[in-house]
């Protein structure tokens, strides 16, 4: 069971819409703080302000690269992630080539993602060791299993912190299905996170019980504030009984 403080922790608050304002994105890292979130995930655009507003916080400058599609090709995207880092983001959130992968085209996503890991190490690396935490987004929506075992199978073999599910963007999210099939293939150490579609503290539980360990959604605080501890582990043991 985690505490309160230990659930929050598991949250990147995401705001990722075209029409979002600056007050917009002050408010939520306002709110960011207050919570102790991993993170604010926001468009490359707001960072130097997501930045500025973290800093001397817990919370980490986090955003998107080749979103929401995975389309736009390897340099675009290297050259996404350097800039990306260079205006403070701690972590990553990329989108790999989907359809690349669905053609069968292996070998070109596994050169994206081991050159775009190779660069977040190098561009992200610190005079403190800390180095930018990279997170692939396979978008399970449109893949079949085979094609997300694939998936896997890279980011993990090219030493991605994290495996994702969904940009959001898709007509279905992340499932409990798809965080067991994730976690069996990239075993316990590395990163899952569960984003897309995840509005309630229930859901975002069963994604966590499942093997999640982190959850991206744009209502964190409320998620967080829908969780008892004292009332999951009391749920839980009606689900053991």
């Amino acid at each position: 069971m985690y505490t309160k403080e230990q659930f929050a922790k598991l949250m990147d608050s995401a705001l990722l819409k075209p029409s979002a304002t600056h007050e917009n994105i002050i408010r939520l890292c306002e709110e960011a703080k207050s919570y102790h979130f991993a993170t604010v995930m926001v468009m490359p655009f707001w960072l130097p302000i997501v930045r500025r507003e973290l800093q001397d916080s817990d919370v980490k400058p986090a955003t998107v690269i080749g979103f929401p599609f995975g389309a736009s090709g390897r340099a675009v995207k290297v050259f996404e992630a350097r800039t990306a880092i260079t205006h403070g983001a701690k972590e990553l959130d990329v989108v790999i080539n989907i359809g690349a992968l669905r053609s069968g085209e292996r070998n070109i996503v596994e050169g994206e993602v081991r050159e775009l890991v190779d660069t977040a190490r190098m561009t992200g690396m610190t005079q403190d060791a800390k180095r930018t935490v990279l997170k692939f987004i396979i978008e399970c929506y449109y893949l079949t299993d085979d094609e997300k075992k694939t998936a896997c199978e890279i980011i993990r073999d090219a030493g991605a912190d994290f495996v994702k599910t969904s940009t959001g963007t898709a007509p279905g999210g992340a499932t409990v299905e798809d965080i067991r099939l994730i976690r069996q293939v990239v075993g316990s150490d590395m990163g899952v996170k569960a984003a897309g579609g995840i509005r309630t503290t229930e859901l975002a539980m069963e994604m966590l019980d499942a093997g999640a360990s982190r959850i991206g959604a744009s209502n964190a605080a409320a998620i967080v504030e829908g969780y008892v501890p004292e009332d999951y582990l009391e749920s839980a043991g009606r689900r053991r009984q």
